[in-house]
């Protein structure tokens, strides 16, 4: 048998071979697993707000500073009474806008705290996988400012409407007809122990075991 022959037949076996494999795998990979990269970093947040009119006599927070809630972190007064400015919750504070001794207004945010001990991951589900979707399954989170690892992380919440339903000007065609658009549901995962690299507003990838 000619050598060029054999080498064809050989070489076609083995690219039917890859075919098959490569088709096994991604079947296996639907069949077992919701995967996106539609995520996102998120943890709970809290503004820091004066509740007075005055000047900002005392600031004693920056960006980074760990604070508790309750804590007196400045003081707001218009020269006759001094009011505090407390945080509503324990966190951490990720952006400071006041400075000592500026005008600041009653309802004025001064500051931003986040709770970065329980940050979890916000990740938009296509519609059509919800039917496989269960509170509790266990979930390999990758977050691109700390590509390197993979953290673990459990289905906490399945939302009960669809992002466009959140969305500030509604989908609608400007020609009247309707063109069918595959919706999807924010669904909230849980972070075990995430790196200090990991921060809010971080895109993810996540995938989820069925």
């Amino acid at each position: 048998m000619n050598i060029r022959l054999i080498i064809g037949n050989i070489v076609g076996v083995l690219v039917v071979f890859i075919l098959i494999a490569a088709g096994a795998y991604v079947y296996y990979q639907n069949e077992n697993y919701i995967k996106t990269s539609d995520a996102v970093v998120s943890a709970d947040m809290m503004p820091v707000v004066s509740t007075y009119s005055g000047v900002l006599t005392d600031w004693h927070v920056k960006t980074g500073t760990d604070v508790t809630d309750k804590d007196v972190v400045g003081t707001v007064s218009d020269g006759t009474k001094a009011v505090p400015v407390s945080t509503r919750m324990n966190g951490k504070i990720i952006k400071s806008d006041a400075r000592k001794n500026e005008l600041v207004q009653a309802g004025q945010v001064l500051a931003q705290e986040a709770d970065m001990d329980h940050m979890y991951i916000i990740a938009n589900i296509k519609e059509k996988n919800l039917k496989d979707l269960k509170v509790g399954q266990s979930v390999d989170i990758n977050v691109d400012g700390d590509s390197g690892k993979t953290f673990s992380g459990t289905v906490d919440e399945i939302g009960y409407a669809t992002t466009s339903v959140f969305s500030v000007l509604p989908q609608q065609s400007s020609t009247g007809s309707y063109t069918k658009v595959t919706q999807k549901v924010p669904v909230k995962i849980s972070i075990n122990q995430p790196s200090d690299k990991v921060l809010p507003g971080m895109n993810a990838e996540v995938k989820i075991s069925l």
